[in-house]
């Protein structure tokens, strides 16, 4: 599997896939830009070129020129060199998409599902749905080049397998990609669901050498942590199990994980719902006490915001030690922001350093509930369209 994270060009010595990266980046359109960027000569950027477009992934055409000049040749991706397939799955939803090699979705799909579905039950109706999609495009599986997974948890990403989902009961130690076999036979690429959402930010929202916390607050709590630009991992692949910090306000309450003190016991939507079932309130889901507090419902909206408050002290350290320059919300939660961010900034600037939170922003999810859909997205393009993933394929070898 080639590495998710496509490095920047090198500034002399560019490959093929570093030249597509650039032409995808929007950094470079025209042969002389490239020549400009990558330090190549123009022979050797016409060569790349050359590879590129016989391939299908690039295409050139003309563009009239503003000094009435000779036009320059444009280059841009070829969006229709294949499709992407995406999935995103939840506790108790589940989201699919088919979208085109830049990233343009043609079509998607969401379904509520009965929590607590296994994988046998779950992903023939994950495959169901987007083998319709593909058939009502007019498109088949063979033009899928790649499939982007998230789910809750850790994953091992080599195995595209989930390790460890409270969430997702049934799931640990699953292949998905036997499942979808019948659909496409494309790589399938995993990931949690926190770090697919800040990869749909990561593009939109980050800059070049960003830094910035992507905090997913709902049945559970995760963060995707983006450092100088880059999806942190961490080195077992844990990095951003927020839900599972040990705070004070938790002590001797028990997780959903088996162990005891950990923030999703006092803040996570799962625990939230189960203590309003416990007095007797009619709550199935998070979203039904976020449509509350949404309403107006007074008691809802201070359950949101100490919920909030929760969040925030437990984020103060990794605030201070990372100084981000946002903190972007998004899960359930983020359906009621302004009451979920009062909460954590109650919670989170007290507790965190002067400097750190001097210039911190708090922000809502630019893609709202389909945050982890878009993630999806990007993770599959990064896996097949990055520089060692397009020169290994040019060359006939697996990347």
């Amino acid at each position: 599997m080639p590495p998710l994270a496509a490095s920047p060009p090198s500034p002399a010595g560019a490959t093929a896939g570093e030249v597509l990266h650039l032409i995808r980046s929007g950094r470079a359109s025209t042969r002389g830009e490239l020549v400009r960027l990558t330090g190549l000569s123009r022979t050797a950027v016409g060569a790349r070129l050359s590879a590129l477009v016989a391939a299908g992934l690039v295409l050139e055409g003309d563009e009239e020129s503003a000094t009435g000049g000779r036009p320059a040749a444009t280059l841009v991706l070829n969006r229709d060199a294949g499709l992407v397939l995406a999935v995103a799955i939840g506790r108790s939803r589940s989201q699919t998409s088919v979208s085109a090699l830049d990233g343009t979705e043609l079509a998607s799909t969401s379904h509520d599902q009965e929590v607590g579905l296994g994988p046998d039950v779950l992903m023939p109706v994950i495959a169901e749905h987007l083998a319709r999609m593909l058939a009502d495009l007019g498109r088949s599986g063979d033009e899928v080049v790649g499939i982007g997974v998230s789910v809750s948890g850790a994953v091992d990403r080599w195995r595209g397998v989930s390790v460890d989902s409270p969430a997702l009961a049934g799931w640990d130690g699953v292949p998905l990609a036997p499942y979808l076999a019948s659909v496409s036979a494309a790589p399938l690429v995993i990931d949690n669901d926190c770090n697919v959402m800040a990869l749909s930010e990561r593009d939109h929202l980050v800059g070049e050498g960003d830094d910035v916390l992507v905090l997913k607050a709902s049945t559970g709590i995760g963060l995707g942590i983006i450092a100088e630009g880059r999806l942190v991992r961490g080195h077992g692949g844990v990095a951003g199990e927020l839900g599972h910090v040990k705070v004070a306000a938790a002590e001797g309450l028990r997780c959903r994980c088996g162990d005891t003190g950990c923030l999703e016991a006092v803040a996570g939507g799962w625990a939230l719902v189960q203590r309003l079932r416990e007095v007797g309130q009619e709550v199935d889901h998070v979203r039904d006490l976020v449509a509350r507090a949404v309403g107006g419902d007074g008691s809802a909206r201070a359950i949101v915001r100490q919920s909030g408050r929760h969040v925030g002290e437990a984020l103060a350290a990794t605030v201070t030690v990372l100084n981000p320059r946002a903190i972007v919300v998004g899960g359930d939660m983020a359906g009621a922001f302004d009451t979920f961010a009062a909460g954590l900034r109650e919670g989170l600037f007290p507790a965190t350093t002067a400097m750190a939170g001097r210039d911190l922003q708090l922000l809502p999810s630019t893609y709202g509930d389909r945050a982890g859909l878009v993630g999806c997205v990007r993770l599959a393009l990064e896996s097949v369209l990055s520089p060692a993933a397009v020169d290994a394929g040019l060359s006939g070898r697996r990347p």
